[in-house]
């Protein structure tokens, strides 16, 4: 294949003579132009001669993908934003341009084509351009084998190509619009108020983790990109907007893997005077509806495995997902895991959990379901009663005060989401802060401000907050998070 610089060097010379010939290869037009879906639904089922009765005059317009070329005529297959619709421009029937200057354009470049709609022999819809407009002149040729890259980073890092050439991954992207369009819906309908918060923060909070560092000049103040908007929503609840939720964008700025992007969106949202059972039954609802909604069915692959979202989805607490996995067997009387402490430790060491021996009791139980029992939960699947050491903003279990009302979705091992009935107690929130400051926690920091908040009276609350990107990543089949992000961070 010829060298990139002399490509972009022949096709530099194609735009000078066509200039030369008087057309602007750079010119600014706008039309009513017909798109592909629509021109396929209206004429696709017709027979050449029903299409041949009707005349129909159409003006097309998209990007040149394929260019086959038989001397006195010329096949296209040009791309609009729909699909890709056959064009045919015959030397003695093309009135504009002159045919061999039009033999210039390139497979790339964006046209404009007017034309009779017909079928060919065997049965492709196509155009029989009377007139072809250049609208913009491409300098660069498209890949040939662009899907196959071993370095499939240069399909991330120029992703404007990726989408030329990849049908698929279009639509991986059509579908998360449209993800986010069904879940913004189900809760408009439902009386919940779309809002929006600080994305730089004069404290990180909201979620245990390392936080992105920035700087405001004017005002001399290092600030925080936010890891999560929780405590700001909680505040609106308290201002009494009552039922709220934020599509944002969060920063983490942590490790990177195919379940994690340090940029990634979430959808947040909080009811008053509901509890995280409420939450459980809303967020079937609403992911069983979106996943019929998208496929027809309840059932999707993912990864080569058949994925049921029809409900009821199964509910455990941790525990109970522990010892019904097999990941800790119970002593002989049925001590429950809590209480037995010493096989429990015993149980991270053999993990290697770092810090086992000085790590809280509730903490090593997190570890050890997170390092064992994450894996085996392919079907949706509810995890309730989380400990209160890994549960900063959760409220207490009145039963079991060593536990919190919160739950976690997991689908195919993967979370997706997490919710829990929100701490209101403004005491128990400040020692719960004191608790993280004191471990070091990452992102652990003493908001007064929130406490003020907490002080005028939270109404109970539940919230909860679902990964847009994961569960993308479910309803596309696509395996690593940066396929479900358009521009996911890379190195340079």
């Amino acid at each position: 294949m010829e060298p990139i610089d002399e490509l972009l060097s022949v096709r530099k010379e194609k735009r000078w003579l066509l200039k030369e010939a008087g057309l602007d290869p750079y010119p600014q037009e706008r039309g009513a132009f017909r798109g592909s879906s629509g021109l396929h639904e209206e004429f696709g089922e017709l027979s050449a001669e029903e299409i041949e009765q009707k005349n129909a005059f159409v003006s097309f317009a998209g990007r040149i993908v394929a260019f086959r070329d038989f001397g006195k005529s010329c096949f296209l297959h040009v791309q609009d934003r729909e699909g890709r619709t056959q064009v045919y421009a015959r030397k003695d029937t093309l009135k504009s341009p002159d045919y061999d200057l039009f033999k210039k354009f390139d497979v790339g470049d964006i046209v404009a084509v007017d034309g009779q709609v017909f079928k060919t022999r065997t049965g492709e819809l196509t155009i029989v351009a009377d007139h072809i407009r250049l609208l913009t002149k491409s300098l660069r040729p498209l890949p040939e084998k662009w899907h196959g890259l071993k370095d499939v980073e240069e399909r991330y890092r120029r992703r404007y190509v990726d989408l030329i050439v990849n049908q698929k991954v279009r639509e991986v992207f059509l579908r998360r619009a449209r993800i986010i369009e069904s879940l913004r819906a189900f809760l408009t309908d439902r009386d919940f108020v779309e809002v929006e918060t600080p994305m730089m923060q004069i404290l990180p909070g909201g979620a245990v983790a390392k936080p992105f560092k920035t700087h405001h000049n004017a005002l001399g103040l290092d600030l925080y990109l936010r890891v999560a908007p929780e405590l700001y929503l909680k505040r609106l609840i308290v201002g009494g907007l009552e039922r709220v939720f934020e599509i944002n964008r969060n920063f983490r700025n942590e490790g990177i893997s195919v379940r994690h992007n340090p940029e990634f969106t979430m959808l947040e949202f909080y009811q008053a005077y509901a509890v995280y059972e409420d939450l459980m039954d809303l967020t079937e609802e609403m992911i069983s509806t979106l996943v019929f909604t998208l496929s027809g069915s309840f059932t999707v692959s993912y990864g080569g495995r058949e994925i049921n979202f029809a409900r009821p989805w199964k509910r455990l607490t941790m525990e109970q997902a522990l010892v019904d996995s097999g990941c800790f067997v119970l002593a002989d009387d049925d001590t429950p895991i809590a209480e037995d402490e010493e096989r429990l430790r015993a149980r991270g060491r053999e993990l290697a959990i770092e810090g086992i021996e000085t790590m809280a009791k509730g903490k090593v139980i997190a570890e050890i379901f997170e390092k064992l029992c994450e894996d085996k939960l392919v079907q949706p699947t509810f995890i309730t009663e989380y400990p209160v050491e890994v549960s900063p903003l959760a409220k207490r279990s009145k039963e079991r005060p060593e536990v919190t009302e919160r739950f976690e979705l997991y689908v195919s091992g993967m979370e997706i989401a997490n919710g829990f009935n929100e701490l209101n107690d403004p005491e128990d929130q400040r020692a719960r802060f004191l608790d993280q400051i004191k471990e070091k926690e990452e992102g652990a920091a003493m908001d007064e401000d929130y406490i003020m908040a907490l002080e005028y009276g939270l109404p109970p609350t539940a919230g909860e907050g679902i990964g847009i990107d994961r569960l993308t990543m479910l309803l596309t089949d696509s395996q690593s998070i940066r396929e479900v992000i358009l521009f996911p961070l890379l190195r340079p």
